[in-house]
């Protein structure tokens, strides 16, 4: 099988990266899907809040989903479902993807250019090492969300959520709904990881506990759990003795983070970044493996799905662009370095300093902060500076650099959070 651009992965980053390739003029597009059907994880996320950036209006998941499907079906975009990658291989002039399923059976696919969309995954038990038995009643936040919204099945009855991230905020809300108790929500961090918006509507609005700087550090039961032991922490996150509670509880829910999935891009060398776990990209959204380019949650985590889509939708076009010759490279090569306060950069580097528009930069903070400039500085000269009220961990913050301003950087370009006292006004 041979096509100019097959998207590994039928999410909303698959999506939009195959919609706009085909926009972009490029008609022969595969997407695989390991999912019985397209639309990643948005399927089972059935409240609301997605889509007021790029449609501007209040969406669920399924609904954003469907707005791409749609256009999927419309555009005349192939996709395959059910069907599972084994290796993506970089050859002379294309790339190989390996894949399977039961109709086809096993498949070569031979590309001129990869997408991948792959997602991420919910960190689990085991990279935790909480003590005690190994009960029943133990599950991520996104698996108990599977059994709730499309399975209907509630996981328990007395709950205690670990970790305020986005996924564990919701289903403390979800679970209430369906008439579960949520006993607790504990963060190790003195600060939540999830968004604002979801703290106060899904915790705050329904009394629900939400205790920073705590963590569980017993779970109890033998059969199926019965009770959990939390403890507050200190600076270092090391529990402090004689702070211990015991909880009574049936079930516990883990939302302790979200790791790319980049196994595939491992397999075929491509360099990864340690501090999002995900490939390192540069401005085109081309990984460090020339025709492979990547997006979504693969690359690293977003808070809104809405910043997934313009991610991939930069991607897709990037990649119709590489098939049909159109990506110039100037030979400058500009790295892109998170200074202080900032955890990471995406893209990590920029390979042009001539631009046809202005190139987007995404990070995080590593704190919250109140009072800030965002500033982007290149040879000891600021590049762009621009005030903030707060910046969370939680909440990514998007800056932008026009072609003039990318004209004037050198070979290195630091985007940093200075507090207020830090600089000259």
């Amino acid at each position: 099988m041979e096509y100019d651009i097959v998207v590994i992965g039928g999410g909303p980053a698959g999506m939009a990266a195959a919609i706009a390739a085909k926009k972009a003029g490029t008609d022969s597009i595969l997407i695989l899907e390991r999912d019985t059907r397209i639309g990643g994880i948005l399927l089972q996320c059935i409240h609301n809040g997605f889509g007021l950036h790029y449609f501007g209006e209040e969406l669920t998941g399924p609904e954003y989903a469907a707005r791409f499907s749609d256009e999927v079906e419309k555009l005349g975009i192939e996709y395959k479902t059910d069907t599972m990658i084994l290796e993506v291989a970089q050859n002379e002039g294309y790339r190989l993807v390996t894949a399977i399923n039961t109709v086809d059976g096993l498949m070569h696919i031979k590309a001129k250019a990869v997408v991948l969309a792959t997602g991420c995954r919910e960190r689990t038990r085991g990279a935790l090492i909480i003590p005690g038995t190994r009960p029943a009643g133990i599950f991520t936040a996104g698996a108990a969300q599977r059994f709730v919204n499309i399975d209907g099945y509630m996981p328990g009855r007395k709950v205690v959520i670990l970790g305020s991230g986005d996924i564990g905020l919701i289903m403390a809300r979800r679970l209430t709904l369906e008439g579960a108790e949520v006993k607790l929500v504990c963060e190790v961090m003195p600060f939540s990881s999830g968004l604002r918006r979801n703290i106060v509507q899904c915790v705050e609005n329904f009394n629900i506990p939400l205790k920073f700087s705590h963590t569980i550090v017993q779970i109890h039961g033998k059969e199926r759990v019965e009770g959990v032991t939390v403890a507050a922490v200190d600076s270092n996150r090391k529990p402090v003795p004689g702070t211990e509670e015991f909880i009574e509880c049936d079930t516990v829910l883990l939302s302790v983070g979200l790791i790319p999935e980049n196994e595939i891009a491992s397999g075929c060398g491509i360099a990864i970044d340690s501090a999002t776990s995900g490939p390192v990209v540069n401005e085109h959204m081309q990984t460090s493996s020339e025709g492979i380019f990547a997006c979504g949650n693969t690359v690293h985590v977003h808070d809104l799905v809405d910043f997934v889509t313009a991610e991939s939708l930069r991607a897709g076009e990037n990649a119709a662009k590489f098939v049909q010759g159109k990506i110039v490279q100037d030979g400058k090569k500009i790295t892109l370095r998170p200074g202080n306060r900032v955890r990471y950069t995406v893209p990590q580097y920029i390979e042009s300093a001539v631009q046809d528009g202005n190139v987007s930069i995404m990070f995080r903070a590593t704190d919250v902060y109140k009072d800030v400039y965002i500033e982007v500085s290149s040879n000891n000269k600021i590049l762009k500076s621009v005030r903030k009220k707060v910046v969370r961990p939680g909440e990514m913050q998007v800056t932008e650099l026009t072609p003039a301003q990318l004209a004037e950087a050198g070979d290195d370009i630091t985007v940093s959070v200075q507090l207020s006292g830090e600089v000259a006004e």
